[in-house]
């Protein structure tokens, strides 16, 4: 046998290495990640916020960790989970009322109605002296109405008695009227049912052949409608589904999400819907507000699919008949009235426009002709009787299933609807093939070069100068959120509740559960600091705040901090475990006396 092909013993590549070895000391795991995983799983912030807080009354001055509160898991993932387990709260307790959390407004105190009353006599006094132009009398009016508004504000009165929060009740963009859009509804959209809406979020019950009231709500989906075939995986319950190239592909195929031919597949109208996907939501909630007669309130989130198009996952409170939501979804579109860019004038690896900075307008790099103005643009369409919108989005298929409060598709629906939301919104679609890659690549190209906004550069691309343009613009380099492929095209909000879903924020869902452990733990209800709820309005708060430097030498080092936050956090977990104990044995004893 040759030595080359000999091993000699106790050098197999299957046998563990010598203890004591580097290679056995490189598979120890190490102390700082270690601290750093434990820290995660105990809820502890990875990237805490370092305050100096100061007692105003006795001077003393402590240093308290607060944490960053990150909504990404990229940025903290204890911040992110805490945060997604507040919205499923929130999804929880507005899902399946019975009762309607819209509050009436209490009515005015006396003091309330005298500041607003000195309020209307300055606003008269101040209307004259601006007639008289004394204007050296409307600066200490406007002084005086200053502080009128805030001890308005303090005494409990929400928003302001003048539209705009101008002084003189005058629009704060007086120089650009907003335009106006017909409101005819399109030929080729199919026309809806239009009710009164009813000032009432909870839909009257459905009595059964039982004779008792129901109450179902439902959860939906709502998605984009078709650019092309793209491969699709068969379904592993009901029907078999498949694929528009005619063969059966699993789901763990590389092909899924991807067209069938990429070259046919639209992706400049994929790209645009992405860009207006918050739009045509809002208007699809509209609809169907005005639809079913009552004001419809929702909340979910917004992820991308295989395919990478944006569609949303929403629980809606009250039942819904099917056949009225895909008739609202069929006719919900969105109209686009900017300047046509279907078309690119210069090419942005070429010559483009060029900056003047004499008369401030971009010009023809070969002409010199200056390019139509963001205003003329859109005069020239508002003056054009024939004119039609530059792109039109419109939704496809819609998904509804009826879901029963308080059972156990409630609880797995909002984990679903909740899953994605620490995520970016690419993150669950990362390619994992060349293809998907591909697909990737071509609909970013297409979104780099597409206007996001009025003030886009891109917009010089098609021969229009953008909106408040300056000399800095590089068209097909725009930075805005759009055109990064972490975003893919949707920079609106992730996680979208309507305002009546349950009147309150994150902030007070995290209060009601601070609350519901202080009560468990049998603490006080009023704050953790002594006497700082109890201190008169117009004082001076009690603490002082200031931000620290990581690189003060009383602040800890990252590693030292969490491992005093998992033994803090190890002290609270099993203080709350021994409470639920007690009051658990305190209610099978009362249930033992009651029997």
């Amino acid at each position: 046998m040759s030595t080359d092909m000999m091993t000699l013993p106790g050098l197999g590549q299957d046998e563990a290495p010598r203890q004591g070895s580097r290679a056995a000391r490189l598979l120890q795991p190490i102390a700082k990640d270690v601290a750093v995983e434990l820290a995660k799983q105990f809820g502890v912030c990875v990237k805490p916020v370092w305050l100096r807080r100061t007692n105003t009354a006795t001077g003393e001055t402590e240093l308290v960790s607060v944490p960053c509160g990150a909504t990404s898991a990229a940025k903290c993932e204890p911040c992110a989970e805490a945060n997604r387990r507040l919205r499923m709260q929130q999804i929880r307790e507005g899902w399946h009322l019975t009762d309607e959390p819209v509050t009436t407004p209490d009515a005015p105190t006396d003091e309330q109605r005298e500041l607003v009353e000195y309020r209307a006599v300055l606003e008269f006094a101040r209307t004259s002296v601006v007639l008289a132009a004394e204007w050296d009398q409307v600066r200490e009016l406007d002084a005086e109405i200053d502080r009128v508004d805030e001890q308005i504000t303090a005494a409990g009165v929400r928003g302001s008695v003048l539209p705009g929060g101008r002084k003189d009740g005058s629009d704060p963009d007086e120089s650009a009227p907003a335009r106006k859009r017909s409101t005819k509804r399109r030929q080729d959209a199919p026309d809806l049912p239009r009710l009164p809406v009813a000032n009432r979020t909870i839909p009257h019950p459905h009595i059964g052949t039982d004779g008792r009231e129901h109450r179902d709500s439902m959860f939906l989906t709502l998605t984009l409608g078709s650019y092309g075939p793209i491969h699709s995986a068969y379904r592993r319950r009901g029907r078999v589904q498949v694929c528009e190239c005619g063969q059966l592909h699993s789901p763990h195929d590389p092909r899924i999400g991807t067209p069938v031919d990429p070259d046919s597949y639209d992706y400049r109208a994929a790209a645009l819907d992405c860009i207006h996907f918050a739009k045509v939501l809002d208007r699809f909630w509209q609809n169907l507000r005005r639809a079913v007669g009552w004001n419809v309130q929702y909340a979910g989130s917004v992820e991308m699919q295989k395919r990478l198009a944006p569609h949303g996952h929403f629980a809606v409170r009250g039942a819904l008949a099917r056949k009225l939501a895909n008739q609202v979804a069929a006719a919900t579109y969105h109209q686009v009235w900017w300047p046509a860019h279907d078309k690119i004038v210069y090419d942005p690896d070429g010559a483009v426009p060029v900056w003047d900075p004499d008369t401030k307008t971009y010009r023809d790099p070969e002409t010199s002709a200056a390019l139509p103005t963001w205003d003329e643009a859109l005069d020239a369409i508002d003056e054009d009787p024939d004119a039609e919108p530059a792109h039109v989005v419109r939704l496809g298929a819609l998904n509804a299933k009826g879901v029963r409060g308080g059972s156990e598709s409630a609880e797995k629906t909002i984990r679903y609807i909740t899953k994605y939301i620490t995520k970016d919104i690419t993150d669950a679609v990362a390619p994992g093939s060349r293809a998907q890659e591909d697909h990737l690549a071509r609909l970013a190209a297409e979104l780099q070069v597409l206007p996001c906004s009025p003030t886009c550069a891109n917009w010089l691309l098609y021969g229009v100068q953008p909106k408040n343009a300056k000399a800095t613009a590089r068209p097909g380099r725009c930075k805005g959120k759009v055109h990064q492929r972490r975003t893919l095209g949707f920079t609106g909000r992730r996680v979208l509740v309507s305002r009546q879903w349950s009147n309150k924020t994150l902030s007070d869902h995290r209060a009601d559960r601070k609350a519901w452990v202080k009560a468990l733990l049998a603490l006080s209800a009023t704050g953790e600091t002594a006497g700082e709820h109890d201190r008169v309005p117009g004082d001076p708060p009690p603490f002082e705040y200031e931000l620290a430097s990581r690189d003060d030498p009383d602040v800890p080092p990252p590693h030292v901090h969490f491992l005093r936050k998992i033994a803090e956090r190890q002290a609270w977990r099993a203080q709350l475990d021994a409470a639920k104990q007690q009051v658990q044995q305190q209610l099978s004893a009362t249930q033992t006396v009651a029997a």
